[in-house]
């Protein structure tokens, strides 16, 4: 009686949706791991099913070759055959490992030529690293051609090369370190080749020279960009003619030289001397002495101007002329030029005489008034 009133007290309990699938999915699992299991026990079984069927073989070849062996009577083709039948067997089951075997899975290309492109760079950097590091990278062979007047050394040392610089870096700034040796006033261009290895060779053009400013026995060269080169010449390196200049202002050396730029080589070469004769109209009025001895005069800022005439004046001359270009254009012969100089010469003396004598009698005059 008790026991009924504490069934009735205590009534099952209803399960929620999610005991229910909790059970079922355990339910499962379990008949899984039930089925699992008989598979493995089948297989486990059918191996060894299969190691007692190899026994078996393997006892009946070796109790076939005894009785082969005790009993010659027996033909050949019947001892032949079941050994190709076992060979055959053990190269199917052979084949089957092999084919049981996992393939080895291949690299994409993809993969490959990232690993390459990450590789190369890092090689190159390695060994271009080794190589900076090593004497090899300043090793330079410099060779200087074109030049006559400027020694090798000189233009080594205006281009900036030194002995420590790398070759590389001399290779990527070829034109910096060429652009340097202009720096020379002798030199007007200059160009750096490179020969494998470490060979550098530096082409240099020089400027001309236009004519020597002369300063008693000194000649010093006048370069065509208008510099005077600060050391004098060897007498014995002078050419057989040449242009003198007697003035060295920096300034109008210069202008002398573009505007002799501008004349022809007909005249130029007929040039022997250049001096300045400034008068009271014209401060750079320019005396030109020619190596026929004729004379012109003509200022230096109407050079390029005036001084082509020449060539249509010198036919019409029979003998050594004074030309003066200083206003007009006029010529005149030296004779009569010197006789002409002689004559104010004269008059100037006169005057010069006369100017002293009247100065002495003033001072005469004045000194007897004193006196009184």
């Amino acid at each position: 009686m008790s026991k009924d009133k504490k069934k009735e007290s205590n009534p099952k309990k209803e399960l929620s949706e999610w005991q229910k699938r909790n059970q079922e999915y355990l339910k499962k699992k379990a008949e899984e791991e039930v089925a699992l299991a008989a598979e493995k026990e089948k297989e486990k079984q059918a191996r060894k099913e299969a190691n007692s069927k190899l026994l078996e073989e393997a006892k009946k070849s070796s109790s076939q070759s005894d009785e082969e062996a005790t009993s010659p009577s027996k033909e050949p083709s019947e001892k032949e055959e079941k050994p190709q039948k076992d060979d055959h067997k053990v190269n199917e089951e052979k084949e089957k490992k092999k084919k049981e075997k996992p393939a080895k899975p291949k690299i994409a290309p993809v993969h490959i030529w990232r690993a390459v492109s990450i590789l190369v760079p890092s090689v190159l950097i390695l060994l271009l690293s080794v190589y900076l590091l090593t004497p090899l990278s300043t090793i330079k062979n410099i060779e200087v051609k074109g030049n006559s007047n400027t020694q090798a050394d000189d233009i080594k040392q205006a281009s900036g090369i030194q002995d420590s610089d790398y070759t590389l870096a001399l290779l990527l700034d070829k034109e910096k370190y060429a652009e340097r040796i202009k720096s020379n006033h002798w030199i007007e261009s200059a160009k750096i080749d490179y020969q494998f290895p470490t060979n550098f060779t530096i082409e240099v053009k020089e400027f001309d020279i236009a004519g020597y400013y002369v300063t008693g026995e000194d000649h010093y060269p006048i370069l065509s960009s208008g510099t005077i080169d600060s050391s004098p010449v060897n007498l014995l390196n002078l050419p057989e003619t040449y242009l003198t200049v007697t003035f060295n202002d920096e300034q109008q050396v210069k202008e002398l030289i573009t505007g002799l730029s501008t004349i022809s080589e007909d005249i130029k070469s007929q040039i022997q001397k250049i001096e300045l004769a400034p008068s009271k109209a014209t401060a750079d009025l320019l005396k030109i002495t020619m190596l026929d001895t004729d004379e012109i005069l003509v200022p230096l800022s109407e050079l390029s101007k005036k001084l082509p005439y020449y060539s249509k004046i010198k036919p019409q001359l029979a003998e050594p002329s004074f030309i003066d270009m200083e206003a007009g254009i006029y010529s005149t012969s030296l004779a009569d030029k010197l006789l002409q100089e002689a004559e104010e010469k004269a008059k100037k003396e006169a005057q010069e005489a006369e100017k002293k004598k009247q100065e002495e009698k003033e001072a005469e005059e004045k000194k007897q008034q004193q006196q009184q």
